[in-house]
C-alpha cells in the first residue's frame, strides 16, 4: 500500500460516516506562554486529528480492482486497490475493513532567513500483509512547507501566507494568541504528517 492508495482510502472515508475526530492542540502551561510572550518569541502550534471507520464489503469487482464498503451509516463508497495490494484475491463480501487515518498539522514561525524556502516529502510503507493472508498494511507521509507572513487581518483572525510556489493561501486563526509576536515578512514552516492503518477481517460466521 503506498501513499496513492492511502490518499484514495482516505477520501472514501470521508464519504462514509466517521467516528468523531478527537482533536488536541499542543498547549503549554499558561505561564511559560506569558513568558514565551514577553520575549517576543516566535510562537509555534500544533493539532492532532485521529478518525476511526469500520466498514462492510458489500461487492468486489476483482477485474477493476474495486472494494465496494458499507459505512455505520449505510452509504457505500469504493475503494480502489492499486497493484501493490497482493491479496485482494482474499477479500469476501462480507468481510469488514477497519480503517484508521491520523494527522497531524504544526506550525512554527522564525524570524525572516532564519528558515529555507522550499517543500520535502517523505514516503514509506511500515508494514503489509503477507501472502496468503487478508490485505493489511500501514502507509505514512509527512510533507514540510515553507511560507511568508505576507499580511495579517486587522483583527487578527486571518493570517495571508505566500508559499514557495509563489501562490497565497489565506489561514483562519482560530485563537489570536498564536499570533502574538507574528510579523509580517516571518516566515512559517509548516508540517504536515499523515498515517492510514487498513486491516481487513474476515466476516463473523453466524
Amino acid at each position: 500500500m503506498n501513499k496513492k492508495l492511502a490518499v484514495v482510502v482516505a477520501a472514501s472515508m470521508l464519504s462514509l460516516s466517521l467516528a468523531a475526530p478527537s482533536i488536541a492542540a499542543d498547549a503549554k502551561p499558561a505561564v511559560k506562554a506569558k513568558k514565551a510572550a514577553a520575549e517576543g518569541v516566535k510562537p509555534s502550534v500544533k493539532k492532532e486529528e485521529t478518525k476511526q471507520l469500520t466498514a462492510t464489503v458489500v461487492a468486489v469487482d476483482f477485474d477493476k480492482r474495486i472494494v465496494t464498503v458499507k459505512g455505520p451509516q449505510g452509504n457505500l463508497a469504493d475503494i480502489k486497490a492499486g497493484d501493490e495490494v497482493k491479496n485482494l484475491a482474499q477479500v469476501k463480501v462480507g468481510d469488514t475493513i477497519e480503517l484508521t487515518y491520523y494527522e497531524s498539522i504544526a506550525a512554527k514561525v522564525y524570524k525572516p532567513g532564519k528558515v529555507p524556502q522550499g517543500v520535502s516529502e517523505r514516503v514509506g510503507a511500515e508494514r503489509l500483509s503477507k501472502p496468503g493472508e487478508k490485505p493489511a498494511g500501514i502507509v505514512g507521509a509527512q510533507i514540510t512547507v515553507t511560507a511568508i507572513v505576507e499580511s495579517i487581518s486587522p483583527n487578527k483572525t486571518t493570517v495571508t501566507l505566500k508559499m514557495a510556489d509563489g501562490t497565497y493561501r489565506v489561514v483562519k486563526i482560530e485563537e489570536k494568541k498564536n499570533l502574538k509576536n507574528v510579523k509580517v515578512g516571518d516566515e512559517v514552516v509548516i508540517t504536515i504528517t499523515e498515517a492510514l492503518a487498513i486491516e481487513v477481517k474476515p466476516a463473523v460466521k453466524k
